[in-house]
């Protein structure tokens, strides 16, 4: 646990999921990497494997095909692993919620830590809000 707490003072690493999104939400996140909002400079940063990330960020619902899947790969990731749910897909499932297909309790898939409301929500929402977790997280360390 030690050497996680000295990286996690340090940066905060990322890996984005996809549910079933209609990739609205995840068009704000790669804007997020633009220089206009260079999400790097706080730290934060997109990571490739789910084995190297501090943090899950969660896109769209859950279906019934794709909610095992992903429930695969919060197993793989490295405890504690902080799940962040971001759009109103994720929140409430929006306008899919009465779906035959949807898994309406997305806690019971994954428990998510945090939701960024917003469809999609602005890349300063999403900014603020993995602020705000890694000032948490780095005032429980």
């Amino acid at each position: 646990m030690g050497w996680y707490k000295r990286r996690l003072a340090k940066s905060l690493w990322v890996f984005h999921v996809s549910g079933s999104p209609c990739n609205n939400c995840d068009i704000e996140i790669l804007d997020l990497l633009t220089p206009k909002y260079d999400l790097e400079r706080f730290g934060i940063k997109l990571v490739g494997s789910i084995r190297h990330a501090d943090v899950l960020l969660v896109t769209g619902v859950f279906n019934q095909k794709v909610a095992p899947k992903i429930r695969k790969i919060y197993e793989q990731a490295p405890k504690p692993i902080f799940v962040v749910g971001v759009g109103t897909c994720m929140s409430g499932a929006c306008c899919f919620r009465d779906s035959y297909n949807i898994v309406e309790d997305r806690q019971a898939v994954i428990p998510v830590d945090l939701y960024i409301p917003g469809c999609p929500p602005k890349p300063e929402a999403m900014i603020a809000a993995v602020a705000k977790l890694l000032g948490v997280l780095n005032a429980r360390n």
